[in-house]
């Protein structure tokens, strides 16, 4: 049997590698702290899992719009009006099964062979694979610490190409957790919209803002809050924006997301669901439209500020061991550590974790590949107790290490 060359391309993904051997290690008897995967823990909110208990009583679960049900598109945009002052019509809403198939209908619709697609170093390395599967050479920039390991207008400019068709960026990002400037970003996007092309924005950590620079380097307590794109109206024929419900409504299993398109490309986005999925999960929408009432809403805030406080605990923990964040997140729940004083790389400073300290980490190179092997990232989205525990554990392992 012959495999297509998209199949035997596609390099493991990492986080979920160290996931199975993090497995196999509890199999064995030992207990494991994993800090690998960025799942929060506190689930869907109390209105959403009583919601289906609700939706469950009836054997009725037929097929939705391929656009998703009406009243959760609409929810959605209200929500965008009541959180973000963001004004968007709901026909412009497109409830997916996750994010993950927002980001492959944005890329069917988008881009073909031989098309280019820039993307920041480092990235959530599945974004570049839904552009690879439809044909498009993925150029990764390096970015870097100071930038906030963003790109920036003048590497746009410097990495567009002929055969470019657009930007795809994450704000919040995966793994920093760090944001772009509105700035910037609005920059980026007027440059796409005068070559006539896209800007995808990923903004899954959109609400799981944090307040770590006010906490605690008050040096830069002026950096501003995460915005959503959506808020630049001379863009919207420019800009594609993906969320979840799997973040910040804690819903990662129930496979529901949305993205908001460019009112031409609604048709278009259409047919390629219908096709290719043919409508969400019935039940998850029908759930997930409990993530907007007040008490669902108060939760998930109460949520995210469990998440500042992990931060701040992981921060200082990491400042206390002589390792270093390069740039703070401002959003999400995610460190992403660098490592160089070691001496180890990436994937060898996760393997001797792993093995020897029973702490599951993700290294750099899942990421991307500029200064890879000087990073890990730490997913803090677990229990304060568990995760005060794998903090010590990595203290005692950068202890060794340094002599």
């Amino acid at each position: 049997m012959n495999f297509a060359s998209r199949a035997t391309a596609i390099s493991p993904f990492l986080a979920m590698a160290y996931g199975e051997k993090a497995t196999e290690l509890e199999e064995q008897g030992h207990d494991v702290i994993r800090l690998n995967l960025g799942e929060p823990d506190f689930g869907a909110p109390s209105a959403v899992i009583e919601a289906s208990k609700r939706a469950l009583e009836t054997a009725q679960f037929p097929y939705t719009s391929a656009l998703g049900m009406p009243q959760l598109r609409k929810a959605i945009a209200d929500f965008y009006a009541a959180k973000h002052g963001v004004s968007i019509d709901a026909s412009r809403v497109v409830v997916t099964a996750g994010a993950s198939a927002a980001l492959l209908l944005s890329s069917a619709a988008l881009v073909e062979s031989g098309d280019n697609v820039i993307l920041g170093d480092p990235s959530y390395p599945c974004n570049r694979r839904f552009l690879n599967a439809f044909g498009a050479d993925v150029t990764l920039v390096p970015t870097s610490a100071e930038d906030n390991f963003q790109l920036t207008l003048n590497q746009v400019i410097e990495h567009w190409q002929p055969n470019t068709k657009g930007v795809l960026i994450a704000s919040p990002a995966n793994p920093t957790g760090t944001a772009i400037c509105p700035n910037e970003l609005k920059a980026i996007g007027e440059f796409c919209q005068s070559k006539q092309g896209f800007l995808i924005v990923d903004e899954i950590y959109l609400d799981l803002s944090l307040d770590t620079h006010n906490a605690i380097d008050a040096g830069l307590s002026t950096r501003s809050s995460p915005q959503s794109a959506l808020g630049f109206n001379s863009l919207e024929d420019t800009i594609i924006v993906i969320n979840s419900f799997s973040k910040y409504f804690g819903m990662t299993g129930w496979r529901l997301g949305w993205c908001v398109v460019p009112e031409p490309m609604i048709s278009v986005v259409e047919k390629l669901s219908q096709n290719l999925f043919i409508c969400p999960s019935t039940l998850s929408q029908q759930a997930a439209l409990a993530c907007f009432t007040p008490e669902a809403l108060t939760q998930c805030e109460n949520n995210r500020q469990t998440l500042n406080t992990r931060a701040s605990t992981v921060i200082s923990a990491i400042n206390d061991m002589g390792l270093h964040i390069d740039a703070l997140p401002d959003g999400a729940f995610y460190a992403y550590i660098n490592i160089e004083k070691t001496g180890l790389t990436a994937m060898t400073f996760c393997d001797i974790l792993l093995k020897e300290y029973h702490v599951a980490l993700t290294p750099g190179n899942d990421f991307g590949d500029h200064n890879a092997n000087n990073y890990v990232r730490l997913s803090f989205a677990t229990d304060i107790e568990r995760l005060t525990e794998g903090l010590k554990r990595l203290k005692r392992f950068v202890e060794v290490q340094s002599g």
